[in-house]
């Protein structure tokens, strides 16, 4: 679709959201008009080729699609700082915490706005995105959302007062999975495997496991029971995790994920 996008704020999720979709090709470098506070984030927009701006008015006045992805202690000022060059534009926010009708009230004059909650797995393509559905985009700019996203990894419609739990699961969880990888290959080197080999080992089993769950339509307890036989070394790791609290303190840290969102 022939749309300007533009985006406030390139750090981390908003620079893996723009550079993912210009590498998928669903973004023109022509299209895209960029803006942060940040001189070494201009810096790194502009390597990959698009339009930087001089402030977040320029962004807005010049995109018909803005996705604002700063921090939520900073989407006001961003928000003001558009001023009324937002009026009659659609607004896509990855702000956390932060609801439509908030956004709304700080943007001078009407726009139509689609909260959403992305996740860093994004830049290789493999992001989980969570989409509002209680949205007041046309057709055509929810088209263009979807194809968007698609185009970077999974894409869930929910009501928007189920983000903060999207908040909580994918949005964090890329912390947690990373931190559950270096704890498995720190398990691997005390048995004598080289760094490098059990960091590899560990990342590839988590992606195999993730790619046998989705694609084949497995229950996780299906994948877990393939390779837990009866009294075998499996079912002995099994034992040290539930021991040690494992799934309580994953849904304990899921949980607070998503009550910070709620208070944000």
């Amino acid at each position: 679709m022939a749309l300007t996008f533009g985006v406030i704020g390139v750090g981390n999720m908003g620079g893996a959201i723009l550079k993912g979709a210009l590498d998928a090709g669903v973004l023109r470098t022509d299209d895209v008009i960029v803006y942060d506070i940040l001189p070494e984030a201009r810096a790194k927009a502009a390597d990959w080729g698009v339009r930087v701006a001089d402030d977040d008015d320029e962004v807005a006045a010049q995109a018909d699609v803005v996705l604002l992805a700063v921090k939520p202690q900073n989407a006001q000022e961003a928000l003001a700082q558009a001023g009324s060059a937002l009026a009659g534009k659609a607004l896509l926010s990855i702000v956390a915490g932060v609801g439509s009708d908030r956004l709304r009230g700080w943007i001078d004059g009407d726009v139509r706005v689609l909260r959403l909650l992305p996740n860093t797995p994004a830049l290789v393509f493999e992001g989980a995105f969570a989409l509002s559905s209680d949205n007041d985009f046309t057709q055509s700019e929810r088209d263009f959302a979807t194809e968007l996203f698609k185009a970077l990894g999974v894409v869930e419609f929910v009501p928007e007062h189920l983000l903060d739990a999207v908040c909580g699961l994918s949005g964090g969880a890329p912390a947690y999975v990373a931190m559950f990888i270096e704890a498995m290959a720190d398990g691997g080197v005390q048995q004598g495997l080289p760094r490098a080999v059990a960091y590899r080992l560990a990342a590839q089993t988590c992606l195999g496991t993730a790619k046998l769950i989705l694609e084949r339509g497995l229950h996780p307890g299906e994948a877990k029971d393939m390779v837990t036989s009866p009294a075998g070394t499996t079912i002995e790791g099994v034992a040290a995790l539930e021991r040690g609290g494992f799934r309580g303190a994953v849904i304990d840290a899921i949980i607070a994920g998503a009550e910070k969102s709620k208070r944000l």
